[in-house]
């Protein structure tokens, strides 16, 4: 049996994470983790962009996953979604790429060329 003080820490983590899904996030990151993205790294890009987000304290931002993309050629690959702009997708990440794009895209509004493999 758990304390009133366990169960009362718990509660505070189940609200604060609550607060972070229903809150309004200015960006929603979305990793293709079908089984060609997780066999070219991508468990390691969704690590180093979690990783990252919580470095910068960035609580507006959202990472998600999602299956294959049909671009099995360009995985693991990284959509950035932000309302009223067209959607970037990143291919070919690494963890190294991945917090390149947080610090310039997310943080600074800057899309990373070199990395973009289409926009919609």
């Amino acid at each position: 049996m758990k304390t009133l003080a366990d169960l009362k820490k718990i509660r505070e983590k189940a609200q604060q994470e609550m607060k972070l899904r229903s809150s309004n996030t200015r960006i929603k990151i979305v990793v293709g983790m079908g089984t060609s993205g997780i066999a070219t790294g991508a468990r390691e890009v969704m690590k180093a962009l979690m990783d990252e987000i919580a470095k910068r304290n960035l609580t507006d931002v959202i990472v998600t996953q999602t299956g294959e993309k049909g671009l099995s050629s360009m995985e693991p690959v990284v959509d950035i979604i932000e309302d009223d702009k067209p959607t970037i997708t990143y291919g070919n990440m690494t963890a190294e790429k991945a917090r390149k794009v947080v610090a310039e895209h997310v943080v600074n509004g800057k899309i990373v060329s070199d990395y973009v493999v289409a926009q919609s």
